[in-house]
């Protein structure tokens, strides 16, 4: 029995007279999980995500996304890293041109 029909089983249940006037809460639970679990194996599908390899492919798209987080946070350490260089550099050839070290080399 596919979750379609036993959706359709349950749905059917509820939907029979019952003598105390009501539906039973265990009906709602089981109509309430199969078709929540009916909704979710569509979304995989259409997400391409219902075969067996997914997880190993979604694992994989984890790590090429840690990598890139890595890799962007090392370009961007690098970068403040040269900043700061060059920063300090121009510092030191301000403070020789402020001292007349060119002046001194001629």
């Amino acid at each position: 029995m596919t979750r379609e029909d036993m959706l359709a089983r349950l749905i059917a249940q509820a939907a029979s007279p019952d003598p105390h006037g009501g539906v039973e809460l265990i009906t709602l639970r089981a109509i309430v999980e199969e078709a929540s679990e009916l909704g979710a194996n569509r979304v995989l599908d259409r997400l391409g995500l219902s075969d067996p390899r997914a997880q190993d492919d979604i694992d994989e798209l984890r790590e090429l996304l840690s990598a890139w987080r890595d890799a962007k946070k090392g370009a961007w350490k690098a970068a403040l890293e040269w900043l700061v260089r060059g920063m300090l550099a121009l510092l030191l050839v301000g403070i020789a041109v402020r001292m007349g070290v060119g002046e001194m080399l001629s």
